[in-house]
């Protein structure tokens, strides 16, 4: 499952990403959301690379510290805001670090393709469990028959501990996207998710010592580290950025939804990691049900 990691070509697809990115207005918006989506997950995958060094603490320290550094740089606030301002900054901030480093510690155990969906489902089920149409319920159940088929309903099995990591994942998903969402009102651009990943950053930094503190210093580590927050932090939010400006939230909702695919696809081929029949119908029920439930809503 592991031995595939050190194929991924990290440097040539964040050189590609950079060239793109750097003219956004030349990319047609479906096209810069992909391109946002598949450098995540090859971000995951090149993350993989450093799980025998530096541990999911270490590469959520690595992640998170490397990124915050860049957008702190390209944002540059001026001042901190306000104190409730600074509450939900402080939450969005531990949410993110708890998101990341349960991710990354169940990709030493499942598949990226379960990891990713199990997750994804978490932010998707809090939606439509909040909705009263019962359209939306259907949804909702149809997401949660995926999560069981990929838990093992289908009769594949799973690392315990791996699936309960995947559930942190949802849980942190969601935390992150409500938590976000409000952030966003009292702190506008991109200040907020700077500031939030530097308070991420710093609440794994004691994962990331414990894991092997005289790791992170070494050049080698610290440049896949860099590779993985430019592929799996800046340049995807930068790609999604550029894309929403340009195309309707609803057509946005629909392209995100096909994230569960795009992770489970890239694992294949960059790791290896191919899915048995019961789990790729699990991903198709996540991803239909996504679809599905932006598709059938009038706004």
């Amino acid at each position: 499952m592991y031995a595939h990691a050190s194929r991924v070509p990290a440097s040539p697809s964040a050189a590609r990403l950079v060239a793109v990115l750097g003219r956004p207005e030349a990319v047609p918006p479906p096209l810069l959301m992909l391109l946002g989506m598949v450098s995540t997950q090859v971000g995951a995958a090149v993350a993989k690379q450093l799980f025998g060094t530096t541990g999911a603490g270490g590469t959520t320290t690595l992640r998170l510290g490397l990124g915050a550094l860049i957008l702190l740089a390209v944002t540059r606030p001026a001042r901190w805001p306000g104190w409730r301002a600074t509450g939900l900054i402080a939450a969005f901030g531990m949410a993110m670090a708890a998101m990341n480093l349960a991710f990354y510690a169940a990709l030493q155990r499942v598949p990226l393709g379960v990891a990713v969906t199990v997750g994804f489902a978490g932010p998707l089920l809090v939606s439509l469990l909040g909705s009263r149409r019962v359209a939306d319920v259907l949804w909702a159940l149809l997401a949660g028959g995926g999560v069981l088929l990929l838990a093992g309903l289908g009769g594949v099995g799973v690392d315990p501990l791996g699936l309960l990591l995947c559930t942190l994942i949802a849980v942190g998903w969601a935390g992150y996207v409500l938590l976000g969402k409000a952030m966003s009102e009292h702190v506008p651009g991109t200040r907020g998710l700077a500031l939030g990943m530097a308070v991420g950053a710093l609440c794994v930094l004691p994962f990331g010592v414990a894991s092997d503190g005289a790791g992170l210093l070494d050049p080698r580590i610290v440049a896949l580290g860099l590779g993985v927050a430019l592929l799996s932090s800046v340049l995807p939010y930068s790609a999604e950025l550029a894309a929403l400006r340009r195309m309707p939230a609803r057509v946005f909702a629909v392209l995100l939804s096909l994230e569960p695919a795009v992770a489970a696809l890239v694992g294949a081929l960059l790791l290896g990691e191919l899915l048995a029949g019961p789990q790729l119908l699990g991903v198709a029920c996540v991803v239909g049900a996504a679809l599905g439930a932006t598709l059938v809503r009038r706004r």
